[in-house]
């Protein structure tokens, strides 16, 4: 009986039994030596006694040696792990612990183990587990649907049980993905300007075409637009860089939100992106300060409002507005009058590279990269980002700051 064994025991050999059960999760594979191989017996040993005794209850025997607490303790320390658990005992399934459950139902237990999972990498990993009686283990792609992905283990428990233990790898397999589309299409971003550089450079080293002032100028002009496109491409990175290496660190400054929207709006009107007017800055009477890095709010103001006037109407105007907002927040939002985007594309719009409309982006120094720096600054700010747009009429970004809520002392 497993209580007997947890009274009997003493402190020192229970610590090893966590060990053994740790060793046979896949949890701690630095515990080596002898105190794991200890425990590991010690572990088993239990096991072992438990499943007997259940054995001899099933077959009408004095039901006083029934392990009850020693069942419990067992089923506690399965419940424990949020993974899925399943005790197999040959190819019955003896106990699931509330994920194994969750993930198979409720039918699962005292069913066979290759009805319950029902893969055809589990049945070829359970056959082989059978004629080695080894620790198996092995990925189920696609089962509990078509972009989930499995890791599935089996570790012998002696005489005929096994524990199988089921983790989900869907979301480190989509991070993965991630990260080859961000190389993929950041060497693709970057490969298109240094090719029209080379290009034209070997054309002016030309003496027939690069001689003629006219088209050396226009080269030359093309040269200087691409090498700038690709360093903001360059600085876009290394910011998104910056901003996730900080986003679990709230950010801890004040920042007057109204002042440097008008600020932003200076200075985009004054590089000549928009004509003199074209955006205007509301600000409501006594706004709050934000809890805020200065840089990063500035940045997003910028990428928010240069979007609004780069895919605005000609001559349309930009409403910037900033106001107190429920729940200690203040709120920004950004307006624009033009195209408008389509509801299919707004899920995306924060995806690095993402473009609505490529060529457009591209011919207006666009790096796909600006609306994904603004959600991951949002994000480092515990805030919130969202878009409304309706197509014929124009885009509403808003976004949603902590406001500096002061001292009572």
């Amino acid at each position: 009986m497993l209580n007997e064994f947890f009274l009997y025991t003493p402190p020192w050999g229970l610590l090893l039994l966590a060990a053994g059960w740790a060793a046979i999760l896949g949890w701690s594979p630095a515990l080596v030596g002898p105190g794991l191989l200890a425990g590991l017996a010690l572990g088993l040993a239990a096991f072992q006694r438990v499943r007997f005794q259940i054995g001899q209850v099933e077959h009408g025997q004095s039901a006083e040696t029934a392990p009850v607490a020693g069942e419990s303790r067992l089923a506690a320390l399965m419940e424990a792990i949020d993974e899925p658990l399943l005790l197999v005992q040959g190819r019955r399934v003896i106990r699931a612990n509330k994920a194994g459950l969750a993930l198979f139902g409720a039918h699962i237990e005292d069913e066979d183990i290759r009805l319950a999972i029902r893969h055809p990498a589990a049945a070829a990993l359970f056959n082989r587990f059978e004629r080695s009686n080894e620790p198996q283990a092995r990925q189920l792609k696609g089962f509990g649907g078509p972009d989930r992905r499995w890791q599935m283990r089996i570790a012998p428990l002696g005489d005929g049980a096994a524990l199988v233990r089921l983790a989900d790898l869907s979301q480190q397999d989509a991070a993965d993905r991630m990260r080859t589309d961000f190389v993929a299409n950041a060497s693709h971003e970057l490969r298109t300007p240094i090719a029209a550089l080379l290009g034209f450079i070997e054309t002016l080293n030309d003496p027939m075409a690069g001689g003629d002032p006219a088209t050396r100028k226009r080269f030359l002009s093309i040269m200087a637009t691409e090498a700038k496109r690709m360093d903001q491409l360059v600085n876009d990175l290394i910011s998104l860089s910056r901003i996730e290496a900080d986003r679990y660190t709230a950010p801890a400054g004040e920042v007057d939100l109204g002042a440097l929207a008008h600020v932003v709006a200076n200075q985009i009107m004054a590089a000549g992106v928009a004509a003199a007017g074209q955006i205007t800055v509301d600000v409501a009477e006594g706004s709050p300060l934000v809890k805020a890095d200065r840089g990063q709010i500035e940045q997003l103001l910028h990428n928010l409002m240069g979007n609004a006037v780069k895919y605005g109407r000609t001559g349309a105007p930009v409403r910037v507005a900033v106001a107190p907002d429920v729940g200690n927040m203040v709120r920004l939002s950004v307006a624009d009058e033009g195209e408008g985007i389509s509801p299919d594309h707004l899920p995306r719009l924060t995806e690095r590279f993402y473009r609505v409309d490529a060529g457009r982006s591209r011919a207006s120094g666009g790096t796909g990269l600006g609306l994904a720096i603004v959600k991951n600054i949002v994000e480092r700010h515990r805030g919130t980002l969202n878009f409304a747009s309706e197509q014929g009429v124009g885009t509403n970004v808003t976004v949603r700051l902590p406001m500096v809520v002061p001292s009572l002392s």
